[in-house]
């Protein structure tokens, strides 16, 4: 923990500590609506992905929205935002060990929680620990629809694994989990298109399977925020996952737009200041990697395109400055960070802005949330 704040509400924006995760709120509401928008009028509902933010104010508006529910990707992220009030949960993982599996348990006492399995072993697991603790867990069987990650292939283990959950009481079959987590970065949008037209067509046949054997499949949940309209119009999801959608990070905002689809904004920004100016051709500041994910590349300076991020260091990030571009020691730059969920996940808080004045200080209260 850091021994002051970056900020505190009512400050100018100019006097904003530095490095600092900002968000701009009048862009981040504008996202919010949007994706509520695109949803409204459908039979096919938001489960947002709060891995994105970890933060339980942002859960709460996204609920006050419309949203079912969230998405969480561990045990003690979905702890954290029970204990805020969220009433419905699915933690998009396999879960294992017998630890995770009485913590997931007692969770279920206090929320309707969900959980995927790709396996056997699993579904006994969670009938064991659900059966010893009195609860009732929502079972999804994962079906690998390209991701090559987790998941059962379609068709016959799928169907094999939902006879076993249904048998599991007190487990409750709810449906499938579909995400294609390479096709959210495609760039182009023919390429998405394809990919997402595959992983419908793997969980139509496979839902079909299930449902042959007497076998209700109530929800199809997957998607993010790169391909959701084909799922939303597919016939097949009832679900979409979306969580990037709320920021916009560098990656996302690099897909090509199709005709259709939904302009959102870049709304999550690091604060950075210069700090070194050594030569015409060069300018250090102070947000490296341990300010800002490049996982996914990295980040790029918001409005400045004179300006290009070329390197980064632990905590130190080298700006390119062709032709001596206008730029001075002590500047502040908002960068927009290559990878937002990761990036969220190194601040104790967002500093939440509208204008030119810090309107508040929300607790990114799953930060290190890892168990």
């Amino acid at each position: 923990m850091t021994p002051w704040k970056a900020a505190r509400p009512g400050d100018q924006l100019s006097a904003i500590d530095t490095p600092a995760l900002v968000l701009d709120l009048d862009a981040f509401e504008r996202n919010l609506a949007r994706m509520a928008e695109a949803l409204r009028g459908t039979n096919v509902r938001l489960r947002a992905h709060a891995k994105c933010h970890k933060t339980p104010k942002i859960a709460l508006r996204q609920m006050a929205l419309g949203a079912a529910g969230i998405c969480c990707q561990k045990v003690s992220e979905a702890a954290v935002f029970v204990e805020a009030g969220i009433e419905d949960v699915l933690v998009t993982n396999q879960v294992m060990g017998d630890t995770k599996l009485r913590h997931l348990a007692a969770l279920a006492r206090k929320a309707r929680v969900g959980v995927l399995v790709d396996h056997p072993q699993q579904v006994q697991a969670l009938a064991t620990v659900a059966q010893a603790h009195g609860v009732a867990l929502d079972v999804y069987v994962e079906v690998n629809v390209g991701a090559n990650r987790c998941g059962v292939a379609p068709g016959d283990e799928a169907v094999r694994l939902a006879r076993q959950i249904v048998a599991g009481t007190p487990l409750r079959f709810m449906g499938l989990h579909c995400y294609h987590g390479p096709a959210q970065h495609m760039r182009a949008p023919q390429e998405r298109a394809a990919a997402i037209a595959g992983a419908v067509e793997a969980a139509r046949t496979t839902r079909a399977a299930i449902e042959a054997c007497g076998i209700a499949v109530e929800c199809v949940t997957g998607a993010g925020t790169g391909s959701f309209l084909h799922e939303r119009d597919s016939g097949v999801f009832n679900e979409i996952q979306a969580g990037s959608y709320v920021f916009m990070d560098r990656d996302y905002g690099d897909n090509q737009r199709g005709e259709n689809d939904v302009a959102f904004e870049h709304a999550l920004f690091v604060r950075t200041t210069v700090m070194s100016r050594a030569t015409p051709e060069r300018a250090v500041v102070d947000a490296g990697l341990k300010a800002s994910s490049v996982d996914s590349g990295l980040p790029t300076v918001w409005q400045r395109a004179d300006l290009r991020y070329v390197k980064a260091s632990d905590e130190h990030g080298v700006l390119a400055t062709p032709n001596g571009a206008a730029l001075s020691l002590g500047d502040p730059l908002m960068l927009v960070p290559g990878h937002c969920d990761p990036t969220v996940n190194l601040y104790d808080e967002l500093i939440c802005v509208r204008g030119e004045r810090v309107e508040a200080l929300w607790p990114i209260a799953a930060r290190g949330a890892l168990l």
